[in-house]
């Protein structure tokens, strides 16, 4: 079974981002389909996410977490799924940036 979760750590503060919506979709039949969403918890995480093989995207309401000043009103992260196991999508965000990258 493929697991996927993501954690949000907001760099101009060093602490993790609580209280974010997150929704994750997949492709199918070339249409996005909602799989889940669920709100960041205090540590900044989502887990017990699944995924199967294919294209998946998350998409984080970053305008909630930072409300009218967000420059970025949202951040769609989308990625492929190839393999079993573990799949964590980071993402480290500011006012005015963010950045992601594969974790474990």
């Amino acid at each position: 079974m493929t697991t996927l979760s993501t954690h949000i750590l907001d760099t101009g503060t060093g602490r993790p981002a609580a209280g974010v919506e997150v929704r994750h979709d997949v492709r199918r039949d070339g249409d996005w389909r909602e799989m889940g969403r669920a709100i960041t918890d205090a540590d900044g995480r989502i887990s017990g996410w699944t995924a199967e093989e294919g294209e998946h995207r998350l998409v984080f309401d970053t305008a909630g977490y930072f409300g009218q000043t967000a420059f970025y009103p949202e951040v769609v992260v989308t990625f492929q799924v190839r393999d079993d196991g573990h799949h964590h999508v980071p993402l480290l965000i500011s006012g005015f940036g963010y950045s992601t990258y594969r974790g474990s």
